[in-house]
């Protein structure tokens, strides 16, 4: 993997786009096979206002994000991809008032298709607010050109 890709590209793809920026996302770095991303709390993500817990659809949004960095991190380059699966597991109500935490790692990847674990959670990884488990499509062509992964009689 290179050093470029990850000291510029993968912080970029973290929160470089317009919905990540918005949300606030930010790259905090790899840690061997995992990536983490932080979401600092703000009053506009919270998803009750009587309780100021972020918003759940803001830790699905977060979980699907890292994974997709967690497929690039194993990849050890870009490459486009779309999420195929996800199912998230939420387990207890965010903290309040706190800082989120998400990491992800990409236990395996084959030529299309990418494995991840993930989970969000404030301060100990060991107790999640949420755990997602997810599936990446890898759209890679190899440098052959659009349409090389299908076959002859799908091309027309």
């Amino acid at each position: 993997m290179s050093d470029t890709f990850l000291t510029t590209l993968l912080p970029q793809l973290a929160s470089g786009a317009a919905h990540t920026h918005a949300l606030g996302f930010v790259f905090e770095g790899i840690v061997g096979d995992r990536v983490r991303l932080r979401t600092p709390w703000r009053p506009d993500l919270v998803g009750d206002p009587e309780t100021d817990v972020i918003a759940g659809g803001l830790v699905t949004a977060m979980l699907d994000h890292v994974g997709g960095l967690a497929v690039w991190t194993a990849l050890g380059r870009y490459e486009p991809i779309a999420t195929l699966d996800l199912r998230v597991d939420y387990m207890r109500p965010a903290r309040p008032r706190v800082d989120l935490l998400s990491e992800a790692r990409c236990y395996r990847a084959t030529r299309t298709i990418g494995f991840v674990r993930a989970w969000a959670f404030e301060d100990d990884p060991a107790d999640p607010v949420a755990a997602a488990q997810a599936t990446y499509v890898i759209s890679s062509d190899g440098g052959r050109g659009p349409g090389a992964n299908l076959k002859k009689a799908d091309r027309a």
